[in-house]
């Protein structure tokens, strides 16, 4: 996996011992391709402002925010291979940082891959954004996670109602939050804003920071752990 904002920038010293969490931001793909990912693909580019109101929401905490990129844009059947691409970065995180909590935000195919790497020992939230969920998607491993998934209604790329279903079985194993973004469509261009704002919500929560002026309005529409639409 590369890396657009890399973890190599911070160093083995007190820089690296000053970070106090993490967020993964994993980008969309497709479902079968073996070409490889650049920076400048439409599905990469689109985490960056993401990204942005993410770190902006964590400013001061010593939350590192980065946005991995997979090696291929492909899911590729069985092969999964964001799947591997995102367990090697995870592995790569504890090495450098120890125990720190992970929280995984994802888009479609890549909010597929962090909903099926949750269960990796230093994850402790994932948020699922347009999420591309197949009938038959395992949730045993979002056992204790707390689960946060969001659907735009005119989504015509991922079904609204493969989330929904998801929801419901994951409710079994986890506190699992749903939101559906009404008009919202897949690539979350309308009413962007909007889905940044619960995204970074999402993070600071699952750091159990406070809420502050500048990023609490999304958080105080939602109900935790239930089902919500705005």
């Amino acid at each position: 996996m590369t890396n657009d904002e890399t973890l190599a920038r911070v160093r083995d010293d007190g820089e690296a011992a000053g970070v106090t969490g993490v967020v993964l931001v994993a980008h969309g793909g497709r479902s079968v391709s073996s070409e490889p990912t650049t920076a400048v693909q439409p599905a990469v580019l689109r985490m960056v402002p993401l990204a942005r109101a993410i770190r902006r929401a964590l400013r001061g905490t010593g939350a590192l925010v980065v946005r991995p990129r997979f090696r291929l844009r492909g899911w590729n059947g069985e092969q999964a291979l964001p799947v591997h691409d995102l367990s090697g970065i995870l592995d790569d995180v504890g090495r450098r940082f120890g125990p720190v909590p992970i929280v995984l935000v994802g888009h479609s195919m890549g909010a597929r891959a962090a909903l099926r790497v949750a269960g990796h020992r230093g994850v402790s939230a994932v948020a699922a954004l347009a999420p591309w969920l197949p009938p038959g998607e395992p949730v045993e491993q979002l056992t204790g996670r707390r689960v946060l998934l969001v659907h735009g209604s005119a989504d015509g790329i991922t079904r609204p109602d493969d989330t929904w279903a998801y929801a419901e079985r994951a409710r079994s194993v986890a506190e699992v939050t749903t939101v559906e973004i009404r008009n919202g469509d897949h690539a979350m261009l309308r009413r962007a804003s909007l889905w940044h704002s619960i995204a970074a919500d999402f993070a600071r929560g699952a750091f159990r920071l406070p809420e502050t002026a500048g990023h609490a309005n999304a958080a105080r529409r939602l109900t935790i752990g239930a089902s919500n639409s705005l």
